[in-house]
C-alpha cells in the first residue's frame, strides 16, 4: 500500500539515511523530504537518490504553521516521521531560545497540522524521534527504560522532553495515532563535525587539539546511524501506536577511552607512528551541567520488534573514519566559516 511520507530533517545526520533507505526499500512510497537547510542540513549527502522518482524535497521552517498545512494538503501528507531538530547541547547552552522554538513550537506546529488534516481517520501515523537525554543521568549502574521519570538537565534535553509531551499529549487528548522513540549518541558517515567523533576525526587530520571535557570520564551508549535506520523502519511499519521504543547500542565507553581508541585507528589509517594523535588531547573545562552516564536499555524494541544492533562499537567507527577519509571535500566544505569560529570561541582558542 502506498504513503505519502513527510520526513522532517531529511538532509541532516540521521534523516538522510533514513530518507535513503526509505526511498530505495520502499519504491511505492512517496518520501517527502522537509528541511530548513540550516548549518547542520547537506543535501549533498542525498546525491545517490536525488533523481529518485519516488523522492521530493521541500525547503522550508517546521515552526510555520499555515506552511506546513499547506504542505500536508498539496501532498496527501498520509505519515510523519519527525526527526528535524536543533540537536546540540552545547548550542543549547549558548542559545536556548532557538531550541525551544525549533524543537517545541516545530513539533506543535507539526502536531497540529496533523490534527487538522487526519483527523480520526485511521491509517495515519505520527511517529517523533527523541533522544536519550530526556532521562537525565544515571551512576556507574541502571539503565533508561521507556517508563523512566524524565529529568532533562540542559536546554536541549528539555526541549525534546517537552516535545515528546506534547506527542503524548495530542495522542491522549485528540487521539492522534503517535509512536516515540529515543535513542542514544548517533555516530557514522555525514555527521555534522560539531559532535565528538567526526569533530575530533577532523582535527587529527589536521593535527590539532582535540578538546576534552573535564576528565573525560563520562560515559555514552554508541549507535551506529545505520542501525539507527534501520530501528526506525521498523517502528514505523510493526510498533504499536502509544508506544515508546528505547533505541540503544549495547556499546557504554567513556568518552576518553573512546577518543584514545580513535586516535590509534586514526594513526594507523594515516601511517602515522603510534601515539601521534593522542599527544593532541587536550583537557578543557567541563560543560556547565555535564551528564555522567546514559545507557539504555533496549530490551523492549528487540523482543517485540526484533531489531538489534548490527556492528559492535570498534567495527563501526573503523567504517566511520574510512568515509571520513574518503571524504575529505565533503569534511572540508562543512567546516568552513562559522563553524570553525564557533568552536575557536567555545574552547578557547585550544583547537589552533
Amino acid at each position: 500500500m502506498g504513503k505519502n511520507i513527510l520526513i522532517t530533517g531529511g538532509a541532516g545526520f540521521i534523516g538522510s539515511h533514513l530518507i535513503k533507505l526509505f526511498v530505495q526499500k520502499y519504491p511505492n512510497y512517496q518520501i517527502y523530504n522537509l528541511d530548513a537547510l540550516t548549518y547542520a542540513g547537506n543535501l549533498e549527502s542525498l546525491k545517490d537518490i536525488e533523481s529518485a522518482d519516488n523522492y521530493h524535497f521541500i525547503h522550508g521552517d517546521i515552526t510555520d504553521l499555515d506552511f506546513i498545512g499547506q504542505c500536508f494538503k498539496k501532498h496527501a501528507i498520509s505519515d510523519v516521521i519527525h526527526l528535524a531538530a536543533e540537536s546540540h547541547v552545547d548550542r543549547s547552552i549558548s542559545d536556548p531560545l532557538i531550541f525551544i522554538k525549533t524543537n517545541v513550537l516545530g513539533t506543535a506546529s507539526l502536531l497540529q497540522a496533523a490534527r487538522d488534516n487526519w483527523g480520526s481517520q485511521p491509517g495515519h501515523l505520527f511517529y517523533h524521534v527523541s533522544t536519550d537525554e530526556v532521562y537525565g543521568s544515571l551512576g556507574e549502574k541502571g539503565f533508561f527504560y521507556e517508563d523512566t521519570a524524565y529529568d532533562p538537565r540542559s536546554p536541549y534535553s528539555a526541549s525534546k522532553a517537552s516535545s515528546d509531551h506534547f506527542v503524548r499529549a495530542f495522542h491522549h487528548t485528540y487521539g492522534l495515532p503517535v509512536v516515540l522513540s529515543n535513542c542514544s549518541n548517533n555516530y557514522g558517515p555525514h555527521q555534522f563535525p560539531e559532535k565528538l567523533i567526526p569533530l575530533f576525526i577532523n582535527n587529527i587530520l589536521e593535527k590539532k587539539s582535540l578538546p576534552v571535557y573535564g576528565k573525560g570520564v563520562n560515559v555514552r551508549d554508541w549507535l551506529y546511524v545505520v542501525d539507527h535506520a534501520r530501528a526506525i523502519d521498523n517502528i514505523f511499519h510493526k510498533g504499536s501506536v502509544g508506544e515508546t521504543y528505547n533505541i540503544g547500542g549495547h556499546n557504554e565507553w567513556r568518552n576518553i577511552d573512546l577518543i584514545k581508541l580513535l586516535c590509534k585507528l586514526m594513526d594507523q589509517k594515516l601511517g602515522r607512528s603510534p601515539g601521534t594523535s593522542e599527544k593532541l588531547i587536550t583537557y578543557v573545562k567541563d560543560r556547565a551541567g555535564h551528564d555522567m552516564r546514559y545507557a539504555i536499555d533496549a530490551s523492549k524494541i528487540k523482543k517485540e520488534l526484533g531489531w538489534e544492533p548490527s556492528l559492535q562499537f570498534e567495527e563501526g567507527l573503523s567504517l566511520t573514519i574510512d568515509w571520513y577519509l574518503e571524504n575529505k571535500d565533503w569534511l572540508e566544505n562543512v567546516t568552513s566559516g562559522s563553524y570553525r569560529d564557533y568552536y575557536e570561541k567555545m574552547y578557547e582558542g585550544k583547537l589552533t
